[in-house]
């Protein structure tokens, strides 16, 4: 593991490595063949940053009108389950076409009295996620390991208090792509905002029953008419990268708007939102915090008993070309500008266990694989480890495919599908 992660994080950088190993694996559990890649692709149309569902009325004789709602939009029936488009984080506005949600905006503060501007996402406390309309995320119980977590107090104003952990959104993003047609790894990565080591999104309240949020800080040590760009136009020297606005009310709270990533879960185009990374190059592309105390959660053991992490599959070298219907990964994101369209385990409503915490296992296609002509957007979880399984997707430049020791904090936030 040590080595792989070694390896992981010198492609992220840049770096040289000299492993050029190439694995071959005996085909495994034959959940999804590789012809899924060749044939499901079609059916999403890609507009904007995102890849969302065609309207049903595509290649009928009657217009849009015509047709009734999506099932998981129908009432009076399980409709979570159903086919169609379903809003997962409810605490907020979202707005599909542009990928953002307006999501309430809280004000705590550090035991010193500097403020502390944070959302919400998800929590541990499955009554009070239903309520809010947070995602409940159970397996964050099990990530209250080392500095993973932080603690809170509720004050009697509700505003919580942290014992400590400062975000430094000073510093400028800066994304260098790599010379073509390899644009990843990128020649430089700067994150636009650095955690100190105490920092975590996570946070557990000492006197509320000792239930863990997922709470991003987005501003921090600032007064609400220094951040107040109700309309955009955000100085992210003051707020998180992802904000693209956000508006203070006067009494300690407001809205935060939130740019999101699209990718795919079990098949179906979803929405979250990444906030924070362990690993700074990370934090850079992804446009997040980079929080080191993340990489105190143990990865490597998804789904495993304890496990607080799910799994996130980034592709290092996807078919590359903005009109590109199979365009994916992150040489593609860092040539065009639009999201990696990357693969994620289970989300709500989906599989049962979901987590915030995204351990990154970083996929390349091989060169045979390539030669070959089979690389394609992949959109599934087995359907990708199925090409592992059959040796044509390896970790960078050959590794063996696995956890790369970095995790990512993305909320899920919608699902399109």
């Amino acid at each position: 593991m040590g080595n792989l992660r070694a390896r992981t994080k010198k492609a992220l950088r840049g770096g040289p490595t000299r492993d050029k190993r190439l694995v071959g694996r005996v085909a495994g559990a034959m959940a999804i063949g590789f012809l899924l890649s060749q044939i499901v692709f079609p059916s999403f149309a890609q507009t904007g940053d995102g890849v969302t569902p065609p309207d049903p009325s595509v290649g009928a004789d009657v217009p849009l009108s015509y047709f009734g709602p999506m099932p998981s939009e129908t009432l009076g029936m399980d409709q979570e389950r159903l086919v169609g488009p379903l809003q997962l984080l409810r605490s907020g506005r979202l707005d599909e076409k542009k990928g953002t949600i307006e999501l309430p905006l809280y004000r705590g503060q550090l035991r010193d009295g500097r403020s502390v501007w944070f959302i919400l996402t998800d929590t541990t406390d499955q009554p009070n996620a239903q309520a809010l309309g947070l995602n409940h995320a159970a397996k964050l119980a099990y990530s209250d390991v080392g500095d993973a977590v932080r603690e809170g107090h509720l004050e009697a104003d509700t505003s919580i208090t942290f014992d400590a952990g400062t975000v430094d959104f000073g510093p400028q993003r800066t994304i260098v792509p790599g010379a073509a047609p390899n644009f990843f790894p990128p020649k430089t990565a700067r994150p636009g905002s650095v955690a100190d080591a105490a920092y975590s999104p996570l946070v557990r309240l000492d006197n509320a029953g000792g239930h863990i949020y997922n709470a991003p800080m987005v501003a921090f040590d600032v007064k609400e008419d220094q951040i107040r760009f109700c309309k955009g136009g955000v100085d992210h020297s003051l707020v998180h990268d992802r904000v693209v606005r956000i508006c203070p009310d006067g009494n300690g709270g407001g809205t935060a708007t939130i740019d999101l990533t699209t990718i795919f879960s079990f098949a179906k185009p979803s929405q979250y939102m990444s906030t924070e990374a362990s690993d700074p190059v990370v934090a850079a592309l992804d446009a997040g915090t980079f929080a080191p105390a993340l990489g105190d959660v143990q990865v490597g053991r998804d789904d495993s008993a304890f496990s607080a992490v799910e799994r996130l599959f980034p592709i290092a070298n996807g078919p590359t070309g903005k009109n590109n219907p199979q365009r994916q990964g992150l040489s593609s994101a860092l040539a065009d500008g639009l999201d990696p369209l990357s693969v994620i385990g289970g989300l709500p409503t989906v599989a049962l266990d979901y987590s915030p915490l995204w351990d990154l296992n970083l996929a390349e296609w091989t060169p045979e694989a390539i030669r070959r002509g089979y690389r394609a957007r992949v959109i599934d979880e087995f359907q990708l480890l199925e090409l592992v399984s059959r040796g044509w997707i390896t970790g960078p430049e050959g590794a063996d495919f696995g956890s790369t020791g970095i995790v990512v904090n993305c909320p899920i936030v919608t699902r399109l599908l």
